[in-house]
């Protein structure tokens, strides 16, 4: 069976390799492991979203952020660091990017505020502020715009999205199928740089 970082279980080794990055200002000493999405290292796309935070709109206070696709957990850990009164959730479909999340969140004495969970687990009720994601292209068009869609609709009125796509893999269609169904939003391009997009889903008009 081919496995794919977004496959639900892994029979790869999953053996802890350490992972020093720099996330929200200062070098971290996290873990990773094979079987996850740029299990080596921050990927490009998401360190040009990390990058350009500042052309999204502010996080309110005691936001509920979400990182859609988490894998060992940039993002959310990122969104927890900078806002300190945060509630984050960390969504993705491999148990063990799940784990590594985990793992990462107590060592960065995270573990109380960033609740990390499989898609079935979501709660019915849960209402972001704010979503970040670099989300999974490789899991195909349809299956993507689909997520993309059930996650932006579960956006509070007020609440807003900052997703980064590369260009050359359909970043600007991706914008404007997303615009047209969105009919209370704007989908626009906030940023652009190294060959990725950081789009922008706007609050409710």
């Amino acid at each position: 069976m081919t496995e794919h970082y977004f496959s639900e279980t892994s029979a790869t080794d999953a053996a802890r390799r350490p992972l020093r990055v720099r996330l929200a200002g200062a070098e971290r000493d996290l873990v990773s492991s094979a079987a996850v999405f740029s299990g080596g290292g921050l990927d490009k796309a998401t360190a040009v979203l990390l990058d350009r935070l500042d052309v999204l709109p502010a996080v309110p206070a005691r936001a509920t952020v979400v990182d859609v696709g988490c894998g060992w957990g940039p993002i959310a850990l990122s969104a927890a660091l900078l806002h300190p009164d945060a509630t984050v959730w960390a969504v993705d479909v491999s148990q063990r990017a799940r784990e590594l999340t985990r793992e990462n969140a107590t060592r960065l004495g995270l573990e109380d505020r960033l609740h990390v969970v499989a898609p079935d687990e979501v709660p019915a009720d849960l209402v972001p502020d704010v979503i970040w994601s670099n989300p999974p292209i490789r899991i195909g068009k349809d299956a993507l715009r689909a997520l993309l869609l059930e996650w932006t609709g579960r956006l509070a009125p007020s609440g807003w999205a900052g997703l980064v796509v590369g260009r050359n893999l359909g970043a600007d269609p991706l914008a404007a199928w997303l615009d047209a169904r969105l009919p209370r939003r704007s989908v626009t391009k906030a940023a652009s740089a190294k060959g990725f997009r950081v789009l922008e889903v706007s609050p409710e008009r």
